[in-house]
């Protein structure tokens, strides 16, 4: 390591007794000079050396902002008081899966350098020795900080810092896949230009805070795979700009709240695998853009309300092991853009609707494990469409009239409901198709809709355009 340090201290008196010039047209004439500060370009040798595996960093980037770039490392220019300067300031430093870290990587406190920093992004560096957050990190780059992304990071500990409350810039706060605990701070409240929001599968305990209703430009909100317990705050239904809400694989207990209605640009609710309660408020009828409602896996213990069926953009529809009860509503059918449908595991009774055949782009349909009855009066070019698709098993009660031996067309394994004239339509118990329940069969199931702020604005991926890959894959993880 002090070999390193006096390479860089070599490197760096090298360029000052030059100027440190990073000139863009060389020559004389009444050039412009874009000269490089000392401190801070031997602040981001030191930072690049705290993280890389490669020792020569330095040596092989002595101008990092122009003649010998690093595509993580970004600069921009900003004009002195006079006119006849411009100054490189280091903006954007990202290292990522594709640039190796070493296994002693840690966040070097020469980030102090870098004043102008707006964009750190740190992914799958920090694997081997404990790293902690630190305050005086955040206090230093309050002033431009707009994009922080800490993530894939097994050995990133502890909790976040009442200090995140400095960073009123920023944009983007992504700490996923970490190893942080403890509660999220209130102090969020004071991100007050944040769009997305990003915490998932971490340790994070406690209830979520109330005051994150106080960020009134999310789009974003992530929170999925913690321990995070207590109710849904009602905050949330006031931020008008959220597309996508992902609270799932929490603890979190209590109805939804009512106001959630009023997100008329929410794209994705995801909220399985929790312990939420129904009945589901008729004030979600509100959520016209939404297109993903995955619910399964709470003790819901409700009816499926009517109100679903008018909400005509929806794609996926999951309701897998929720205690649901009663019919399933004719309404349903309203669902003309309806890809993938989930209600097996539940205590559904009565026919199945011969609309849900007419769905034009239904792919996926499973209506296993309930205690559905009479004929299925789907067609057979539907039967044959769906395939293995279309999951009916373990509904004791549930008969069709298509046999395999009728057509060259072979229909799913799925469907070895009995004849309705036979006189087995009613087996025994040790004679029932059984379907294995996955216990991951959601993982797969959320899209991922973002990929980054992009020219200051949320960014959707092309997820939407990938309906199909995920019907599939929703079938696959559902047997």
């Amino acid at each position: 390591m002090a070999f390193v340090s006096l390479l860089i201290l070599g490197f760096l008196v090298f360029w000052a007794g030059n100027g440190v010039m990073c000139s863009g047209g060389g020559g004389g004439g009444g050039g412009v000079d874009m000269d490089m500060e000392e401190e801070e370009l031997f602040g981001l040798f030191e930072v690049m050396g705290s993280l890389l595996e490669d020792p020569t960093w330095a040596q092989m980037h002595p101008l990092p902002c122009t003649e010998t770039p690093w595509p993580g490392v970004e600069c921009e220019l900003l004009d002195e008081d006079d006119d006849e300067t411009s100054i490189f300031h280091v903006t954007k430093i990202h290292v990522g899966p594709d640039n190796v870290c070493k296994p002693s990587a840690k966040i070097s406190h020469s980030l102090l350098k870098l004043p102008y920093l707006k964009t750190l992004s740190l992914m799958n560096c920090f694997t081997n020795s404990p790293i902690f957050l630190s305050k005086s990190l955040f206090g230093s780059l309050s002033n431009f900080l707009e994009h922080l992304a800490l993530e894939s990071n097994p050995s990133l500990f502890g909790e976040i810092p009442n200090t995140i409350s400095n960073l009123t810039n920023l944009k983007v706060l992504r700490l996923s896949q970490n190893n942080l605990s403890g509660e999220i701070p209130k102090e969020i409240k004071s991100l007050v230009n944040l769009q997305q929001l990003d915490l998932s599968h971490n340790n994070f305990t406690g209830p979520i805070p109330e005051e994150i209703g106080a960020l009134e430009k999310l789009a974003i909100l992530d929170l999925s795979w913690n321990s995070l317990q207590q109710v849904i705050p009602a905050s949330i239904g006031g931020l008008e700009f959220l597309e996508k809400i992902d609270l799932s694989s929490n603890e979190i207990q209590g109805q939804l709240p009512r106001n959630l209605g009023r997100l008329r640009r929410l794209v994705l609710l995801d909220l399985s695998r929790n312990n939420l309660t129904g009945p589901i408020p008729e004030t979600l009828a509100g959520l016209q853009q939404l297109q993903y409602l995955i619910m399964e896996d709470n003790p819901l213990n409700a009816g499926i309300t009517s109100f679903i069926g008018s909400l005509v953009k929806l794609s996926v529809l999951t309701f897998s092991g929720c205690g649901l009860t009663g019919q399933i509503p004719t309404t349903l059918s309203n669902l003309t853009g309806l890809i993938a449908l989930s209600l097996d595991n539940n205590r559904l009774k009565g026919t199945v609707p011969s609309e849900l055949g007419a769905l034009p782009s239904i792919d996926m349909l499973n209506l296993s494990r309930n205690r559905l009855s009479g004929e299925l009066l789907f067609s057979r070019d539907f039967l044959i469409r769906l395939g293995e698709r279309l999951d009916i098993r373990d509904n004791d009660g549930l008969c069709t009239n298509y046999r395999e031996a009728e057509s060259n067309t072979s229909l799913s394994r799925f469907l070895q409901n009995p004849s309705c004239t036979s006189s087995a339509m009613f087996p025994a118990a040790s004679n029932k198709t059984t379907a294995e329940k996955n216990p991951d069969r959601a993982e797969n199931l959320k899209p991922k809709l973002y990929d980054g702020i992009s020219n200051g604005g949320s960014k959707i991926c092309p997820f939407y355009c990938q309906n199909y890959i995920l019907v599939i894959v929703v079938w696959l993880v559902s047997i």
